[in-house]
C-alpha cells in the first residue's frame, strides 16, 4: 500500500470529514438498503480498517446490492465474481494472450481479470475448487497477482467481500480454518423483521431506486485507513482484546470449563489484532477520539465466529458458535 504521511491538521480534517459524513452514508444507503444497520456498520469498519469480510446468509438478502451501494458511495470500481465448480484461477486473475504487432512480431500480452477492481464481491466462494480459492486469497493477502513469474499489483484500496451460502452444502469446498483467518470479520446477514420486509416490498415494486451520490474517493479511503491506525487505545483495552482471544483456546490456563468441553480450536493472534483495529475504526466511525472496551465487545462475534472451531460434541448437543462467543464475553472480565 502506498503510505502517505498526514500532518496533525490534515489528520484532524480527515476525522472531521468522516464524522460529518456519517449521516450522509446512512442517507445514501437507505435509498437501496432497508435495515441491516449492524451489517452495514461491520462492512464499513472492515473497509476503514483495510480488512476483508466473509458474509454468510441465505440467497436473496441483497448482499450484492449492499456491496455495490457501498462501492458507489466511495466511488470505487466494483466487480462481482460468481464462483462455480469449473472456475479456473485465470478466470479471476487474468491470462496472457499472444498478440501480433503491426510489424508482424508477436508478444505475450497480459489481460487483467475481474479481480483488478477496488471492491470485489466473491459470490459463493465455497463453490469453487481450492486452487481458485487460493488465487483469490493470494490477492487478498499480498494485494498482487502473479502470472508467468511476473507480479501485477492491485489498485488500492482493495476490499474483498466473499459470500457463503449456509444451505445446499453438497458439492462445495468449505474454506479451511487457516484461510478463514484471513478474513477480518464473518458477518451474518439474516431475514428482515416483518415491518422492514414489507417496506422493501413496497419500495421496490412502486418506483426505481434513487441514484446513490458519491461522497468519497479511493484516495479518501486510504487516508481514513491511515488515520484509523492512529486512533489511541489504552493498554488495558488492548489487554482485554488479547485476553478475550486467548480465553477461546482449550487447554490453556485462561480457558474455562465451557471452552475445554466444547471448543476444538481457538482464535489466534490475528483475532486480537482484528479486535483492536476494528475497535479503532468503530470509534472513529462513531465520532469518538479513542477506542474502548465496549468497541471490543461489540466486535467479538464477527471476529471470533469463524476463528473458533467447535468440536463434534458441541454440534451433537446443539451448542452454537454464538453461544460460545457469549460465554467468552461473560467469562473474560473487564
Amino acid at each position: 500500500m502506498n503510505q502517505s504521511i498526514l500532518t496533525e491538521d490534515e489528520e484532524q480534517a480527515v476525522v472531521e470529514r468522516l464524522r460529518d459524513s456519517r449521516a450522509g452514508i446512512d442517507r445514501e444507503l437507505s435509498k437501496t438498503i432497508v435495515g441491516q444497520k449492524e451489517v452495514v456498520q461491520q462492512l464499513l469498519i472492515s473497509l476503514l480498517a483495510g480488512g476483508h469480510c466473509l458474509i454468510t446468509g441465505a440467497p436473496g438478502l441483497a448482499k450484492t446490492l449492499l456491496v455495490r451501494s457501498v462501492a458507489q458511495i466511495f466511488h470505487l470500481k466494483f466487480s462481482r465474481i460468481q464462483f462455480t465448480p469449473d472456475l479456473m484461477p485465470s478466470d479471476i486473475t487474468g491470462t496472457e494472450i499472444l498478440e501480433s504487432s503491426a510489424d508482424g512480431s508477436r508478444h505475450m500480452q497480459f489481460v487483467k481479470g475481474p479481480i483488478f477492481a477496488n471492491v470485489i464481491l466473491a459470490d459463493e466462494i465455497n463453490r469453487t475448487p481450492p486452487k481458485t480459492q487460493a488465487a483469490l486469497l493470494e490477492a487478498m493477502q499480498e494485494h498482487q497477482v502473479t502470472m508467468a513469474g511476473r507480479r501485477y499489483e492491485l489498485e488500492e484500496p482493495f476490499f474483498v467481500l466473499a459470500t457463503q451460502n449456509p444451505i445446499e452444502m453438497e458439492g462445495t469446498y468449505p474454506l479451511p480454518e487457516a484461510q478463514l483467518d484471513r478474513f477480518m470479520f464473518n458477518v451474518m446477514i439474516d431475514y428482515l423483521p416483518h415491518a422492514q420486509e414489507l417496506e422493501v416490498v413496497l419500495q421496490t415494486t412502486s418506483r426505481r431506486p434513487e441514484p446513490i451520490e458519491q461522497l468519497f474517493t479511493g484516495e479518501d479511503i486510504l487516508k481514513f485507513q491511515e488515520v484509523v491506525r492512529r486512533v489511541p487505545i489504552a493498554r488495558e483495552t488492548a489487554d482485554y482484546a488479547v485476553r478475550l482471544a486467548a480465553s477461546s483456546r482449550p487447554g490453556r490456563p485462561e480457558a474455562t470449563a465451557f471452552v475445554n468441553e466444547w471448543v476444538n480450536w481457538g482464535a489466534g493472534l490475528r483475532a486480537a489484532q482484528t479486535l483492536v483495529l476494528g475497535a479503532k475504526a468503530r470509534a472513529l466511525l462513531e465520532g469518538r477520539s479513542h477506542a474502548s472496551i465496549e468497541d471490543i465487545r461489540a466486535l467479538a462475534a464477527p471476529t471470533l465466529r469463524h476463528r473458533v472451531l467447535l468440536n463434534y460434541k458441541a454440534e451433537a448437543e446443539g451448542v452454537s458458535i454464538e453461544d460460545c462467543v457469549q460465554e467468552l464475553l461473560k467469562s473474560c472480565k473487564v
